[in-house]
């Protein structure tokens, strides 16, 4: 039984946080709400949680923030400032840590670092299990299905709008500074990192959405987190062009609450495209909202990680730990996924 059990959620104040903590409670865990803000950490206190702040680069209060949880999840950006110290606290206290990065950068830095240290003591530690990193991996690994390999895995976004919080640019600002502007895609095999312009196309996505243009190349963790193992020799990530000027637009607002959960009006629909031959499969996702949505991914992980439904230890992406199409259907209350193979054109 995993219900009960207390998960520490770093950064509960914060947008993504708050629905996160939610979810917990829905669940049936019991949060711990921590982060560097004592004073914003008690304003979202009002049940009488169990209220723990701990600065980043405070070692000893981090430990005191996980004392009897069972679980982390790390809410709080830039994650290139938080994912390395809660990732050390986790294992100090020997329980899994799950993060909803979308920093590419620190996403990287969370294999490249605990890979072996994390495997070593039998944890798990799952980076970017969120909207961007987490469903796309998860999409894609179901796609690829029974497949030994792929030529190909395309992954396109199409969000009716997309109003950032002020994580969301602040993330943004740290990730591009950390590439030096730079694009970073998976092609041969291999990353790349490209100095040239991300190019424009059309991608033709599954009714209602129709046909749009797109940035092909669009920076997403999942560059990061589904070449970890899926056997694919090239992954390309899409965005709506429409969507992308949004999130550029300096005084672009931010979500607002339309419903009473909290979540904002926008929709998303994510198009993942997988290429073997002649063959083609894919994976199609819809629902609202790609900040809520991070949540019953995030929470859904750690309910399957504590129940030992896991396929492997140590750093790993989504797709790599979990059943894909499994896990999927088990967010049919919060996203539509539909799979279908045809030949490919």
């Amino acid at each position: 039984m995993v219900a009960g059990q207390m998960v520490a959620v770093y950064g509960a104040y914060g947008h993504t946080g708050r629905f996160v903590v939610a979810e917990l409670k829905e669940r049936g865990f019991v949060p711990v709400l921590s982060g560097r803000d004592a004073d914003k950490l008690k304003a979202v206190a009002t049940d009488g949680s169990d209220v723990r702040p701990a600065p980043v680069d405070d070692p000893a209060a981090l430990d005191r923030a996980l004392a009897g949880a069972a679980a982390v999840i790390n809410c709080a950006g830039p994650f290139a400032t938080t994912a390395a110290p809660l990732v050390e606290a986790a294992l100090r206290a020997g329980i899994p840590y799950v993060d909803v990065a979308g920093e590419i950068e620190a996403t990287l830095d969370t294999f490249a670092h605990f890979a072996d240290r994390a495997r070593a003591a039998g944890a798990v530690v799952l980076p970017a299990m969120a909207f961007f990193g987490g469903l796309g991996d998860l999409l894609a690994t179901a796609a690829l299905g029974d497949w030994e390999k792929a030529d190909e895995a395309h992954i396109a976004y199409a969000l009716d709008s997309w109003h950032p919080t002020p994580a969301t640019r602040a993330s943004g600002a740290v990730s591009r500074a950390r590439r030096g502007g730079r694009r970073l895609r998976f092609a041969n095999g291999q990353m790349e990192y490209r100095d040239d312009s991300a190019p424009t196309l059309d991608w033709v996505f599954p009714d209602p959405v129709g046909a749009r243009t797109v940035y092909g190349e669009f920076l997403t963790a999942d560059v990061v987190t589904a070449p970890t193992h899926l056997p694919v020799s090239e992954l390309s990530t899409y965005m709506t062009v429409d969507a992308i000027k949004d999130v550029l637009t300096p005084d672009s607002p931010a979500p607002a609450a339309v419903d009473e959960r909290g979540r904002s009006g926008q929709t998303f629909l994510v198009d993942v495209v997988v290429r073997s031959g002649d063959r083609e499969r894919r994976a199609v996702a819809r629902g609202r909202d790609i900040y809520a949505v991070s949540a019953p991914l995030a929470v859904e992980a750690v309910h399957r990680i504590l129940a030992g439904r896991t396929r492997t230890l140590g750093v790993a992406s989504a797709g790599a730990l979990f059943d894909a199409a499994d896990f999927l259907r088990a967010l049919s209350p919060h996203i539509a996924v539909e799979l279908s193979e045809r030949p490919s054109t």
